[in-house]
């Protein structure tokens, strides 16, 4: 008795390893998934937007500070409108 059961267990077993007709693996790749990845993908790019911004409004202020022709408060605001610039491009990365 216990062998036939045995044998019945390994068989379907079997079956079940070599698969049944129409269960194929499936991704859960939704719409909304999708949307989320692009926007992920549009936050790293705009991020990268800001951050490239630092470095040149850094660069903008060091060059403003070698020359005489400008006062600090007036290299200062340069280096805002550079990053603030830098912000307005990176909202726009993240509308579109």
């Amino acid at each position: 008795m216990h062998g036939k059961i045995g044998l019945q267990l390994a068989a379907l077993t079997l079956a079940l390893a070599v698969g049944l007709p129409g269960l194929t693996p499936s991704y859960a790749q939704t719409q909304g998934s999708e949307r989320r990845q692009d926007r992920r993908d549009d936050r790293g790019d705009a991020r990268d937007t800001r951050q490239d911004a630092r470095q040149d409004s850094r660069a903008t202020k060091a060059e403003c500070k070698k020359g005489d022709e400008k006062s600090r408060a007036e290299c200062r605001q340069d280096k805002r409108n550079t990053k603030q610039d830098a912000r307005e491009n990176a909202r726009e990365i993240k509308k579109d």
